[in-house]
C-alpha cells in the first residue's frame, strides 16, 4: 500500500500549467511561463549579482529551455559546467540543440527524487521560476535537496507574499510563497544569506540567496 509521503511525492500536476504550455506552444519562450524575456533577464542578474559563477559548476533545477544558460555565455560568464535539469523532455530537447558552451541538458524531476541532484556536484545550485506551481510540501522538497546538493551556494526566486497590494495578482498557476518562512528556512542553515525584494515593482518577486561558511 502506498504511504502519504509516496503520494505526494508521486503527484506531478506542478508540471501541468508547462505541458499545457508546450501543447499549445511547443517548446518556445511561452514554455518557460516566464511574462516576458525581459522579466526573465532580470531575475538572471540578479543571480549574477549575488554569486560569482565564473569557473564554477552551475546547476540549473527547472532549467526548461537553458535560457540562464543563454545569459551567462551571452554575458561572458564562463561557468567551468553548466548543468540544466528539467522533469519535460520538450524543453530539454530544444535545450540540447541550441549548442550552448560548457552545457549540458538532463531529464529529470527533483521533486521525485531531490537527492539526484547531489550526483552532479554542483558550486552554485540556481532555482529559477521552478518553485512557483509546487505546495508548500515539494517547495520544502526541492529547496532541502538542494541545499543538501550545493557545495558553495544556493539561489532560488519566488513569488513573494509580502509584496504590496498593487503588485500582480497569482489567479492562474502560480502563486505566491511565504517569504518570512523561506527566510527563516535559509537562516536556519547558513547566517550567510542575501535577500532582495526590490527588482520588480511593488515587491512582486523575491529573491534569496545562502552560502556555505
Amino acid at each position: 500500500m502506498a504511504t502519504l509521503n509516496t503520494i505526494m511525492a508521486n503527484d506531478d500536476r506542478y508540471l501541468d500549467p508547462y505541458r499545457e504550455s508546450i501543447g499549445r506552444h511547443g517548446a518556445e519562450f511561452e514554455a518557460t511561463l516566464w511574462a516576458s524575456p525581459k522579466s526573465q533577464v532580470k531575475r538572471f542578474e540578479v543571480f549574477a549579482q549575488m554569486a560569482f559563477m565564473t569557473g564554477k559548476r552551475v546547476l540549473d533545477v527547472g532549467c526548461s529551455r537553458g535560457d540562464l544558460a543563454a545569459y551567462l555565455s551571452d554575458r561572458g560568464i564562463r561557468v567551468k559546467e553548466y548543468i540544466g535539469i528539467d522533469a519535460l523532455e520538450e524543453v530539454i530537447t530544444f535545450a540540447q540543440q541550441r549548442d550552448l558552451p560548457r552545457s549540458r541538458f538532463v531529464v529529470g524531476d527533483c521533486v521525485q527524487n531531490p537527492a539526484m541532484l547531489a550526483e552532479f556536484r554542483p558550486d552554485i545550485v540556481c532555482i529559477s521560476g521552478t518553485l512557483n506551481t509546487m505546495d508548500d510540501a515539494q517547495v520544502m522538497r526541492v529547496l532541502d535537496g538542494s541545499w543538501a546538493a550545493a557545495k558553495q551556494a544556493l539561489l532560488f526566486n519566488f513569488l513573494s507574499d509580502t509584496c504590496h497590494e498593487n503588485a500582480p495578482l497569482q489567479d492562474q498557476f502560480a502563486r505566491r510563497l511565504d517569504t518570512m518562512g523561506l527566510l527563516a528556512w535559509a537562516m536556519g542553515h547558513t547566517w550567510s544569506v542575501k535577500f532582495r525584494q526590490d527588482y520588480f515593482n511593488w515587491g512582486h518577486d523575491a529573491t534569496i540567496g545562502m552560502r556555505r561558511v
